[in-house]
């Protein structure tokens, strides 16, 4: 189905739960505690938290470039297109599996040197 299609016969389905008065209402606690429970999920993934954390520090440093006027691609932007991180429609985040020097993070110039 059509994720917009989705969207909107949830919201539909929302908005006659709220006007019937059925639909839960998060209190403060029951919300810090599924963020809490959901954090713990997400961070034992040490791949996934490797990844995002690459990506934040890529536009980290891509903003302190472009600030500097620099426009000449760095170390870090090489390696930034080879190994790059998609996300399937779930919010996963999986790496290409059609070439092992990917899985491993080694470059070309790695198997030059060997």
């Amino acid at each position: 189905m059509d994720p917009d299609r989705q969207r909107e016969i949830a919201s539909k389905g929302g908005r006659a739960a709220h006007a019937k008065g059925t639909a839960h209402e998060w209190t403060a606690e029951e919300a810090r505690n599924a963020g809490r429970k959901g954090g713990e999920a997400v961070s034992q993934d040490r791949e996934h938290m490797a990844a995002i954390g690459r990506e934040g520090g890529e536009a980290r440093g891509a903003g302190a470039r472009a600030r500097r006027g620099e426009t000449e691609p760095t170390r870090s932007s090489e390696r930034e297109m080879r190994f790059s991180v998609e996300r399937d429609g779930m919010g996963s985040i999986r790496r290409p599996a059609s070439d092992s020097r990917l899985r491993r993070g080694s470059s070309e110039s790695d198997e030059a040197r060997a």
